[in-house]
């Protein structure tokens, strides 16, 4: 299935099953048992997802009568890992490094700003004195059940879904603050974005190769085609990531975990020569297989 969160005629926040022909409110299909807030909804999945009923027509808006927003927009949480071995490598020797040991050793995350979630076609503003704006082609998993210490033997258990992350990253102030030896922060806070839609789990089984999935990562700007990977190149899984996310924390419904970035997947790695970074009115188009295509205009900030 492929949920998403909207706003109605009414500018009324709601959930939704997204069709081809349409979109189907999830509350008013099922008389108001399904909340319309979507970690509520996670939450409870496995007592709501039966219910949901594509062929009802009880509730249905055109996709032209409504705004879709972000599917979570208030996450509980967004964990960014670090787990495509190419983007690391590419990336770190435009800095005249090498890989450190440690990083074949664990996975690695961070925590972004879950409070600054964007969803599609939004407009991302280019923070003040940012000149080196860039986006991150990425994809996310949604945890969907309570666990701690979670094998990855058993992770996938906890996975509710999957969509298209963008980690915007402004890499003037990543670079300034990671020489501190902390961070990122102020280069990531500003932005994430999520969508269009999540969809659960059992729709990427077409896809899956092992433990990972066939999935070409794509992004556009302006139309024209920059970077080009696929998801069964990740070094480390998202049963890794979860295994190593959680290991003496538990971790909620609702929570995000990305990927990291995929391999050619921003401008950093590209090359200013190849593409220059990102300015007011560029138009930036992720795509993954399954999870459809995420596109958001960039504006300047503290207009």
């Amino acid at each position: 299935m492929k949920l998403i969160t909207f706003e109605n005629k009414e500018g009324k926040e709601r959930i939704g099953l997204f069709l081809n022909d349409g979109v189907l409110d999830l509350s008013e299909s099922s008389n108001g048992v399904i909340p319309n807030n979507m970690v509520s909804f996670i939450e409870n999945h496995e007592e709501y997802l039966p219910m949901i009923d594509p062929s009802s027509h009880k509730q249905r808006y055109s996709k032209e009568e409504i705004i879709i927003k972000s599917p979570l927009p208030r996450p509980v949480s967004v964990r960014d890992f670090y787990a495509f071995e190419e983007h690391v490598k590419t990336a770190r020797a435009k800095r005249g490094l090498g890989v450190i040991p440690e990083w074949y050793e664990i996975p690695v995350f961070y925590f972004t700003n879950h409070l600054a979630i964007k969803g599609p076609d939004e407009a991302i503003e280019r923070p003040v004195d940012c000149e080196w704006l860039d986006y991150e082609l990425e994809i996310a998993c949604v945890i969907g059940k309570q666990g701690k210490d979670i094998s990855k033997d058993e992770a996938e258990d906890y996975i509710f879904g999957y969509c298209i992350m963008n980690d915007w990253s402004a890499r003037d102030f990543q670079r300034q603050e990671m020489k501190v030896g902390l961070g990122p922060a102020k280069g990531k806070d500003f932005a994430t974005s999520l969508g269009p839609y999540l969809v659960t789990k059992d729709e990427l089984e077409v896809y899956k190769e092992g433990d990972r999935y066939q999935l070409e990562m794509t992004a556009k700007v302006n139309g024209r085609l920059l970077s080009k990977g696929n998801y069964e190149q990740i070094y480390y899984t998202f049963a890794e990531m979860i295994e190593r996310a959680s290991a003496g924390v538990t971790l909620y419904p609702g929570e995000v975990i990305g990927s990291g970035t995929v391999g050619t997947g921003c401008i950093l790695e590209l090359g200013t020569d190849v593409h220059r970074w990102l300015e007011p009115d560029d138009e930036i188009e992720l795509e993954i297989t399954g999870l459809g295509a995420l596109k958001n205009t960039v504006t300047e900030g503290g207009v």
